[in-house]
């Protein structure tokens, strides 16, 4: 997500100062490569790239066609092949051996369903969304359509459900189709302000999450010190009121005060949040869950399932930092679904990139 909205910025920028404008999309790939379908670079007639399609082998070609879809105006799907290893002109030193064919498509402001106003429309809104593509693998030369829709709740109940893209291909009308899930960014709320968040905020910062922070101490949760973040300072009992807290959602108690933890654990527990991390030791929340059973209040296995506590992990962190990184690629290995084991000792597939194929022999 936040590339998008840095092309969408990039694209932006071009308009006022009246540039033309493409974006390159990868559609479609058979083998191995470093980005997936779904990745995008926006390309301006200055030269500027925004984004990225490839470790860097594809982009100098990439540029060279999106000048001349610029000129002529018309979508253009270029194919490489990176399992060439005598073609030097993409520079296959990756040797990611695959075939990847990208879709590079004219920005006409004019147009009010031009791909950089559905994503537009899709940051605005905090809601997983499919981005429609069409294409033809069979007449690359002929005139390709693009990104034309933009799909939300039941119209496309498939991809949603399984939260993964889908390709599919008609034969008979020698078109393909590039449905694109795309989820809403991970939001991270953190409890408490201290110094020590700095680090993680800036991590998250890069990482393009929506960031909260919630303290009960209006000087140290301020603008001064988190000016990119959203401040809520309130008392744990309140906290969370005017908080949207999805399936997407990771929360950090981090407030270095017990009873503010305790009562934040207790506010998130019957909510869909799928990530509750923990600062301190592991008696911490032992003592915490023995106080909520004295009270007759049962933590069920699920709802345990999803508290990390001690929080972050194990690699040998001891700075701020250190705990920071820590913590960030804890959340993102549990919300990629992933085990953060050593990619070398790995015997599965290294990007499981969830599109499923789909074939249809009949009209649609």
């Amino acid at each position: 997500m936040k590339e998008i909205k840095q092309i969408i910025h990039a694209f932006e920028l071009a308009r006022a100062n009246q540039q033309k404008a493409a974006l390159a999309t990868v559609v479609h790939v058979e083998g191995s490569s470093y980005r997936g379908p779904g990745a995008r670079m926006l390309i301006t007639e200055d030269g500027k790239l925004t984004g990225a399609i490839s470790g860097g082998c594809l982009e100098g070609d990439a540029l060279r066609k999106a000048l001349m879809v610029m000129m002529q105006g018309k979508p253009l799907l270029t194919t490489y092949d990176t399992s060439d290893e005598e073609d030097a002109v993409i520079g296959v030193g990756l040797g990611c051996n695959g075939i990847i064919r990208v879709l590079i498509e004219p920005i006409v402001p004019e147009d009010e369903i031009n791909p950089i106003v559905l994503l537009q429309q899709i940051v605005q809104k905090r809601e997983a969304a499919v981005l429609v593509t069409y294409f033809s693998l069979q007449n690359k030369w002929h005139e390709q359509q693009g990104t034309r829709l933009l799909l939300r709740g039941n119209e496309a109940v498939s991809v949603l459900e399984k939260k993964e893209s889908l390709f599919i291909e008609y034969p008979d009308q020698s078109i393909s189709a590039f449905f694109e899930y795309i989820a809403p960014p991970l939001a991270l709320i953190v409890a408490g302000a201290g110094n020590d968040v700095f680090p993680l905020v800036q991590i998250g910062e890069v990482l393009g999450w929506d960031l909260t922070l919630i303290d009960g101490r209006p000087n140290y949760a301020s603008t001064q010190r988190f000016p990119d973040c959203r401040l809520i300072i309130a008392a744990p009992e309140k906290a969370l009121q005017n908080l949207v807290i999805d399936e997407q959602t990771a929360v950090l108690l981090m407030t270095h005060n017990y009873n503010y933890d305790k009562a934040l654990l207790k506010a998130l527990i019957d909510l869909p949040v799928n990530y509750i991390g923990m600062l301190g030791p592991r008696k911490k929340l032992s003592r915490m869950l023995t106080e909520f059973e004295e009270t007759g209040i049962k933590v069920t296995e699920e709802q345990l399932s999803r508290i990390y506590s001690p929080v972050g992990l194990d690699i040998g962190a001891e700075t701020a930092e250190e705990i920071a990184l820590a913590i960030t690629a804890e959340i993102k290995a549990v919300f990629a679904g992933r085990t953060a084991v050593y990619l070398r000792s790995f015997t599965g597939k290294m990007h499981d990139r969830k599109t499923e194929i789909i074939t249809y022999e009949g009209t649609k």
